[in-house]
């Protein structure tokens, strides 16, 4: 009894073969681009990366202020929006219609469990509105300028003195 089998009345098991792993001459499966060459970053990521570091500017100086304070990043807004609505309350940093960016307050899930307050950027809306990696640091900077200032109840030129100059959101 040399043949392998996975029960009593089982067939005998073939070998995998190398012809059995690459089903139907798709090839292996596996990463495309290796980890080392550039695109091999998302825009998820890259937009993340960027996010905090634009946030991480402002951390610097307002540490102990922020301790409590989580980033977060969604693909869209997750809110009702209204048509033609361009009046947001301060917890929102908006571009005409479009918000771009939200302040959660801290407060407590179904169960009870306390939420941190959080900061929630909103990927897609912001990637539209830049050409490049600079034009989104720089709005990414501004719209948490806003946001932070809004989290601390004070004017966002005290978190940013060149605020007036950069994309108003």
């Amino acid at each position: 009894m040399n043949e392998d089998t996975t029960g009593p009345n089982s067939l005998p098991r073939r070998p995998l073969t190398s012809r059995r792993a690459d089903r139907r001459g798709r090839g292996p499966r596996g990463p495309i681009i290796p980890p080392q060459v550039p695109r091999y970053c998302t825009r998820a990521s890259a937009f993340d990366e960027n996010a905090l570091e634009a946030f991480a500017r402002i951390d610097a100086t307002f540490h102990d202020e922020l301790g409590d304070l989580d980033l977060a990043v969604d693909m869209v807004p997750r809110m009702r929006l209204k048509a033609g609505a361009t009046l947001w309350p301060d917890s929102v940093a908006a571009d005409g219609p479009i918000p771009l960016g939200r302040v959660l307050p801290a407060s407590f899930d179904k169960w009870g469990t306390p939420i941190r307050p959080r900061i929630v950027l909103f990927r897609k809306p912001i990637e539209e509105r830049c050409e490049d990696e600079m034009q989104m640091q720089r709005l990414l900077h501004a719209i948490l300028s806003k946001l932070v200032a809004y989290h601390l109840n004070v004017e966002p030129q005290l978190i940013d003195p060149h605020y007036d100059e950069g994309p108003q959101v």
